[in-house]
């Protein structure tokens, strides 16, 4: 395959042109930097035609991420989010233009709505109509907003998971055979059974005096339940004579109900909420939990479940949506509430074996889940998306 984005323009039978607009991936590169910095490389080793636009601030990350690829760079404005959505309406179709793309892909849940030519659009969950109490207010009615709009007019629509694609055909109406389910991935370099060089380097960044600990791993938000994990983890060490403790890691968020609870935990209980973890670290921080407990109350895939199931770790998670889904048999169940996530915890914690089987089996499992897979599939997306009758103007 050609390697050069000029020798690309010249190839045959590589599909169309795709322009793709990574000016959405926030600066933390949490939530949908994670799902566009994996899916880009793995497009560009099963030879797609692509573009990429992207933020000022990721423009040697994507340079040296996706070598030989056109790279367009947004005006500096866009950093501010009123403005880059502004933008995607009038500026986005102009680069789209100017790279001769045929379609462009939009990673989440907007489009430029007179682009001219087809865009498929990345629908992340169903949460904002299922769940829509775990949501802020303005954001609810933003994503919706969105949402229906790009379920009506985007050429195609990716989902994460066939939950949420049949949620989003229960609550909108508007889904019919334009939209493709395309599972993440997970990074098998990144996440893998860590050595124990790595469980000990993550140790000592967190600074853990318990012997053990129970893992979270999200944005410390509403619908992540975190709350009652906390309850639940109390109840379910607080007796023990060494407890292990809990690590709360990933971006602080907007639950306010967490500190709340946090002022309720005995002195000798260890909680740690280190924020977000280096990349180099969480192989070390997940492989190396006793559980990792991730009782959300809505999701439209759970990749942190995913990544922690490759690392070896034994999950602890609910049955909502999506996440069945990604854990079938290889994960333990519980209910979200405070009560059952104690009873969950205290067995795994006391079984030994049982720990040991879910580790093997989620190995297994989460080797089944490829972003080159999903890449296959958006491409798929993509060359539906050329061929769809639509009026796009």
């Amino acid at each position: 395959m050609p390697g050069t984005w000029a020798e690309r323009e010249r190839a045959v039978g590589v599909g169309p042109r795709v322009l793709v607009d990574a000016t959405a991936v926030p600066a933390d590169r949490g939530g949908v930097g994670r799902y566009v910095d994996q899916l880009l490389p793995a497009l560009v080793e099963l030879g797609a035609d692509l573009a990429v636009v992207c933020q000022r601030r990721d423009e040697t990350f994507y340079r040296d991420l996706l070598s030989g690829i056109r790279l367009e760079v947004a005006p500096d404005r866009v950093q501010r989010r009123p403005v880059r959505l502004a933008w995607e309406q009038a500026g986005l179709p102009r680069v789209a233009r100017r790279v001769g793309a045929a379609v462009i892909h939009c990673p989440h849940y907007t489009m430029p709505l007179a682009a001219g030519l087809p865009v498929v659009t990345t629908l992340h969950d169903a949460t904002f109509f299922t769940h829509p109490e775990v949501h802020q207010p303005v954001k609810r009615a933003f994503f919706r907003a969105w949402t229906t709009v790009s379920l009506r007019r985007a050429a195609r629509c990716v989902v994460p998971s066939r939950a949420t694609l049949d949620e989003l055909g229960r609550v909108t109406r508007g889904v019919h055979g334009q939209v493709e389910v395309a599972h993440h991935g997970v990074d098998a370099a990144r996440f893998h059974v860590p050595t124990g060089e790595e469980t000990a380097d993550a140790r000592r960044y967190l600074g853990l005096r318990a012997t053990r600990y129970v893992a979270f791993l999200g944005t410390i938000e509403p619908r992540k339940n975190v709350p009652a994990l906390i309850e639940g983890w109390q109840q379910a060490v607080a007796d023990m004579p060494d407890p292990p403790a809990l690590v709360l890691a990933g971006g602080r968020g907007w639950d306010e109900r967490v500190d709340e609870v946090l002022a309720r935990v005995p002195d000798h209980l260890e909680v740690l909420r280190p924020g977000y973890l280096p990349l180099e670290l969480l192989a070390g921080f997940l492989g190396g939990a006793e559980v990792l407990a991730y009782p959300s109350l809505a999701e439209g895939f759970g990749l942190p479940v995913l990544e922690a199931m490759a690392c070896g770790a034994p999950v602890l998670t609910t049955r909502s949506l999506a996440l069945p889904e990604v854990g079938g048999d290889a994960v333990a169940y519980t209910e979200p509430d405070a009560a059952s996530i104690a009873d969950g915890l205290r067995g795994l914690l006391a079984d030994p074996e049982r720990r040991a089987q879910l580790s093997s089996a989620a190995v297994a499992r989460s080797a089944g889940f490829t972003w080159r897979t999903c890449a296959e599939q958006h491409l798929r997306a993509y060359a539906a998306a050329t061929g769809a009758r639509r009026d796009h103007a």
